[in-house]
This record gives structure tokens, sequence and C-alpha cells, in this order.
């Protein structure tokens, strides 16, 4: 407001470079509002995907089944009858939907930062387990589901696939806005046609923790649920497909939950939907639209920096032995720990800050 009280002064006394200074400053105020809003509509507009897209898409596909437009949604239906398989397939990216400029607003939101610590080969294929899972994912999506953060050009010759729940590709329309950034389900099918039936090349980003993980992220927290997950580990071994530890600081930071004690009735009602669905509801909750200081659905606009790790070297075992997964796990999880020792001071945590292995 006093930018613009200056600039309509400055023209009231016509004073020269005075006034062209102070249209300068109210150009640059109006630009980055205008962006500001960009990025917080470009946010917005995830976590409605993220939340109610897919139910919403149902509804509306059904409702028009019902009207006269019902030829539409018929001939989209036998579409989808014939098109089911393709996410166990690798999917049906679209580079053009990757580069698009609302994905540059969702990144600058927090900001989102992905940082290559070591080249990977062309010739060889891998699995990143990406840690921690926090409520929606966030820094996951951006990195590796677009191309925002530059992965094509840091990881040149690599694509990556970001796994997620199968139920997912079951909703009309947002199977298909999914697939086209690259993401597919997260089940053995469509892990092991990408590995195996896909070339070389092929980076499967995992989110390890999955929903029993993002139970207990909380701001100020760095804790990750892997102890007892090995099947990635498994099929890695199979597929002679590298480990790749990646650690997101900040996932845990942008959003705030109720953390129910193990034992209590909220804790009980989340695993069953855990076992039953495959995802546990959170009551989570950020920003508000118009402003920081409010509770709503937009994320906290805290950094959030993605750091892939060194590749370890898998061989290829047809039927791995209990024995190898247990030593190719450990090896995964010195790996992700030493990962976390090295950048923790770097991206804002103490040197006495320890990575909780759950």
């Amino acid at each position: 407001m006093k930018t613009i009280i200056a600039a309509y002064s400055g023209v009231l006394r016509g004073t020269g470079s005075n006034v062209l200074s102070a249209l300068q400053d109210l150009f640059w105020l109006l630009k980055s509002k205008a962006e500001k809003q960009l990025q917080i509509i470009s946010v917005l507009q995830w976590v409605l995907t993220f939340l109610v897209m897919g139910i919403a898409c149902t509804l509306i596909l059904m409702y028009i089944l019902c009207t006269d437009c019902w030829a539409i949604a018929a001939l989209y239906l036998a579409w989808l009858v014939f098109d089911w398989n393709t996410p166990k397939k690798g999917g049906r990216r679209s580079q053009w939907v990757r580069n698009w400029a609302i994905w540059r607003y969702f990144r600058d939101y927090f900001p989102i930062r992905l940082v290559k610590t070591h080249n990977l080969l062309t010739t060889r294929n891998y699995i990143f387990g990406y840690h921690p899972h926090g409520i929606m994912g966030l820094g996951a999506f951006c990195n590796f589901s677009t191309e925002a953060t530059g992965v094509g050009q840091k990881f040149p010759g690599i694509r990556p696939y970001l796994a997620t729940l199968a139920g997912n590709f079951r909703m009309p329309i947002l199977r298909d806005y999914l697939m086209s950034g690259g993401i597919c389900p997260v089940n053995r099918d469509s892990i092991d046609y990408i590995l195996s039936k896909n070339g070389s090349g092929n980076a499967i980003v995992i989110v390890v923790g999955g929903a029993a993980e993002s139970l207990n992220c909380t701001p100020g927290k760095n804790s990750v649920t892997l102890k007892n997950r090995k099947g990635f580990v498994k099929l890695a071994l199979r597929h002679g497909a590298d480990l790749v530890p990646v650690y997101s600081f900040g996932e845990n930071e942008v959003y705030k939950q109720v953390i129910f004690e193990e034992g209590s009735w909220g804790r009980w009602v989340q695993k069953k939907f855990q076992k039953h669905i495959g995802f546990a509801p959170c009551i989570f909750h950020g920003r508000g639209l118009f402003s920081s200081n409010t509770w709503g659905l937009l994320p906290y606009s805290k950094p959030i920096t993605t750091v892939v790790g060194e590749p370890i070297t898998i061989p290829k075992i047809d039927n791995p032995s209990q024995k190898d997964v247990d030593f190719y796990h450990s090896m995964y999880v010195d790996s992700l720990i030493k990962l976390f020792d090295k950048y923790k001071t770097r991206f804002g945590l103490p040197e006495t800050e320890v990575l909780e292995v759950n």
C-alpha cells in the first residue's frame, strides 16, 4: 500500500526519476503478488486432486450416464475397459504434462529442490526408496512426476516412475491424470513389467514407509518406517535393480497432524483403514487459503530438499533367500542413515539430530 501511495504521489508531483522508480516498485509488487497467488492455486489443485478428484470424477461420470449426454460417459467407460491394464504396463506418460508451467509454481511455493549426489548409469534399472512419506509425499510428486526440479536434466536417460496406491488407477479420469506424470501402481505386476520388459534406465520411486509412516509424521520429527519393510529389496534382487536411498528434508514440516497413541481408538480406526483399504486417514491441517494464520488444507510453505543418494549395486538373484534379503536391506538402512547424517546440517538440522528407524 505504501508503494502504491508513493507512486501516486510521484505522478502528482511529476518528479521524473522518482515517478519511474515508484512505478517499477509498484510493478514488482503486483508481479510478486500475482506469482504468489499462482503458487497457491497450483498447490491447491494438487491437494484437491489428491483428496477428492477420484471420488468426484466417479460421481460426475455416474451423473452423466443419467442425462442426455450418457453416450459420452458410455464411450469413456468402454475406453476404460479397453485400457484397464495400461497402468500395469508402464502407464502413458506425457512430457507435455510433466513440463506444465503450473508445476514450477508448485515448486516455488515451498520451495522444493532436488539434490543429485551421484551419476546413474542408463544401462541399469533402479528402485529409489523415498523417505519420509509425510502426509501427501509432496516432494516425491514434484521431483519425480514433474520436470519442475529438473530430474530429466540431472539424471539424463533415466525415466522415473513414482509408485502409488493401485486403487487410484481404478478411478476414472484420475488414473489418466496420474499416468500422464509417470505415476504407476505400487504392485508386483507393474514393478515387474517396468524392471523386466521396459528396457534399462528405469527408476521406480517407492515411498517405502507408506501409510504406516504417514501416521507418525509431524514437524520436527525425522523417523522412517523401514525395519520390517523388505519387499522392495526382494524385488530389487529378483531384477538386479540397484537400490538408491532418497531422503526429503522438510517433508514432515508442511502439515501438522493429530498423532494418536498406540492402543487408542483413533489409532485402531487408522490401522483398520490401512489394512482393508490401503491408506490410513489422518487428521491434519495446514494453512488457510487467504491467510497463513488460519487453518486449512494448503500445506505450509516450508522448504523441501530431496537428496538422491549413492546407488547400491544389487546382483540379480531369481529366488533370493531371506539371508540375501536381510543382507542388502541392512546395507540399504546403513546407506540411508549415512545420507541423512551427511546432509542434515546443510538443511537446517542440528548435528545431534538422529534419524529414527522403526
